[in-house]
């Protein structure tokens, strides 16, 4: 700051000889402008900072979570973020704090236990319906097996019953009167 003497000069000579700090004096850098200003550029930065930390705490908190869970919590955020919606910032924290159940997990394990149950492993389950066979699973002409021509009927008569291995539901040899 200058001194009196250095400012008798500088001041209008009706002007009071005791100035406050924060007045600058011709050719002299306002301080007080140059404070304020890096006061609310770091106001301004502190602000965001925390309003952006404020609005990704669902994120934050469903991270420990699930992964659908994770990331319906991070649209309905970003959605907010962008539309300035709070509903959706609403529903993203709600959201974020109920822990969703694990129903993937029980369900695979059921079918699991029903693969082994049925004697198959896991290897050997079949392809699913949205996967064409690859081309190691499609037989090719000379891997296909023949079939047989089927029997004409003449084949088909025998002398007895045929036995399927099935019982007959007509067979009453179990010597029941019929009702």
């Amino acid at each position: 700051m200058a001194t009196q003497t250095d400012t008798a000069g500088l001041l209008h000579p009706e002007a009071v000889a005791h100035l406050p700090p924060f007045i600058a004096f011709p050719g002299q850098p306002d301080w007080f402008l140059v404070g304020t200003g890096v006061f609310l550029l770091a106001a301004i930065v502190g602000v965001g900072v925390f309003y952006l930390k404020l609005h990704h705490l669902p994120d934050h908190l469903a991270h420990s979570g699930q992964k659908v869970q994770y990331e319906i919590v991070a649209v309905l955020c970003l959605i907010a973020l962008f539309t300035h919606n709070h509903a959706f910032w609403i529903l993203a924290l709600l959201l974020a704090m109920v822990p969703i159940p694990d129903f993937s997990s029980p369900l695979s394990s059921i079918a699991n236990s029903l693969g082994r149950m049925a004697g198959r492993s896991p290897a050997e389950q079949p392809p699913s319906a949205e996967q064409p066979p690859s081309a190691e699973q499609t037989p090719s002409a000379e891997q296909t097996p023949t079939t047989e021509q089927s029997p004409s009927a003449d084949q088909l008569q025998t002398d007895g019953p045929v036995s399927t291995g099935a019982p007959n539901p007509t067979d009453r040899s179990d010597n029941k009167p019929e009702r």
